[in-house]
């Protein structure tokens, strides 16, 4: 059962000497929706002198615990540190002991919480979220290890970011799809080249207070931490289509484009969000948040295979279909010996011998005519294959062109080269 609000005002005088509460109101989810009980017991408190504060007691272990962190993350960020920032931070007040846990108290920020969605139409909130962010990812790094928070290099990032695919994979309820996808992100180096810098680490829209179209708060620091940016991008990016790309656009600018793949890894993030659900629900032994998972899980692998996301890999490279190879050929010189050919197209990727007869034979034999030139501009006398790039999903194919017979003069050069 929730803390009634009087009961919480008796706690914050305690929590503060002196202090001598007027007024106090339930604040936070019980005062959304009467009867609701949600991490924390909170209350607003008005004191004598007009000063506002917030009380919270945690209602669970988890809660307690990410208060403890949230706490010392408050006491890293010194006066000096939060100069450079464009907006305000929680300041604590004071703590009392209750019950095995504690109440403490915090200055209550200026400005309103705000809903994802509302992100919608407002250009002016989105563009200061952006840069919101992007000022914390400017500050300088060495106070977070001397408040002995967390640091994670990018190779340890990479490698935290495997065991949570790994941990997926072996609930069994991981789509096949789905951890190639992810596989193929976390063996791409050049996803994983950036520098680490400070992070929130649970941004999401309730971590914001807005003030006349502008960022004037950002709370919830408990996984202040050094380790990668496209952390607080995620939430952004995971259904907020072009306003959260707006916000990402204007992260980008402030930051001067200095991490060329963060959206990318920011999606794989968003997605692997649905593989932290999942193993909650694994561990906890909860079949109904199995069962969500499960059905999220699927619709990811349904909007991967329609192409309605973005991917996570870059692309290998234009798409060339038949007409533009046709054409290719055509302005190719030709006259290389066959064995130059085959000498030519025998790489580590591939062994002509392990092509069959190409669907664009009129009688399925395979047989080869002119071929395309080596980049020396010597010409070749027959063409075994011709390649295209597909898609970032898809494999690379390949494709046998015949460009017509052989003429008397390459049909004669041949017999004087064998």
């Amino acid at each position: 059962m929730a803390r009634s609000p009087f009961t919480l005002a008796a706690l914050a005088t305690s929590a503060v000497p002196g202090l001598d509460v007027v007024q106090a109101r339930l604040h936070g989810s019980s005062a959304r929706t009467p009867g609701a009980h949600g991490a924390f017991d909170s209350a607003l408190l008005v004191d004598r002198d007009g000063r506002k504060l917030i009380i919270r007691v945690p209602a669970s272990q988890a809660a307690e615990t990410e208060q403890s962190a949230d706490l010392v993350a408050l006491r890293a960020l010194t006066t000096g540190t939060r100069s450079r920032l464009p907006f305000d931070v929680p300041e604590f007040v004071g703590q009392a002991p209750l019950s095995g846990t504690r109440a403490v108290v915090y200055e209550l920020l200026p400005g309103d919480s705000f809903d994802a969605d509302a992100l919608t139409g407002h250009a002016g909130v989105s563009g200061s979220i952006g840069r919101a962010i992007a000022a914390i990812h400017g500050l300088p790094t060495a106070f977070v290890g001397t408040a002995g928070l967390p640091q994670q290099s990018a190779e340890e990032c990479r490698t935290s970011t495997i065991e949570l695919i790994d941990r997926a994979a072996a609930t069994g309820y991981l789509p096949a799809a789905l951890l190639r996808r992810w596989e193929l992100a976390t063996d791409d180096d050049s996803l994983w080249q950036f520098a680490p810098c400070v992070v929130h680490g649970s941004m999401s829209a309730e971590s914001f207070l807005i003030s006349e179209d502008a960022v004037s708060g950002v709370l919830g620091w408990s996984a202040l931490s050094v380790g990668d940016p496209a952390r607080d991008l995620n939430w952004l990016l995971a259904s907020r289509g072009a306003a959260g790309e707006s916000a990402v656009a204007s992260y980008s600018a402030a930051r001067q484009g200095n991490d060329p793949r963060i959206t990318q890894r920011a999606m794989l993030y968003a997605e692997l969000e649905l593989a932290r659900w999942l193993l909650h629900g694994t561990d906890t032994r909860n079949q109904p948040i199995v069962d969500d998972a499960v059905a999220m899980l699927d619709g990811l692998v349904d909007s991967v295979h329609t192409h309605t996301m973005h991917p996570l890999s870059p692309k290998t490279g234009p798409i060339l279909d038949v007409t533009d190879v046709e054409n290719m050929l055509a302005a190719t010189p030709r006259g290389i010996p066959r064995r130059d050919l085959a000498s030519a197209m025998h790489t580590d990727a591939y062994n002509l011998s392990e092509f069959g007869p190409s669907e664009f034979d009129d009688d399925g034999t395979g047989d080869a005519t002119d071929a395309p030139t080596d980049a020396t501009g010597s010409g070749s006398g027959t063409s075994s294959a011709g390649l295209f790039a597909d898609d970032a999903t898809g494999p690379i194919g390949l494709v046998q062109i015949d460009t017509g017979p052989a003429t008397d003069d390459q049909a004669a050069t041949r017999s004087s080269s064998e």
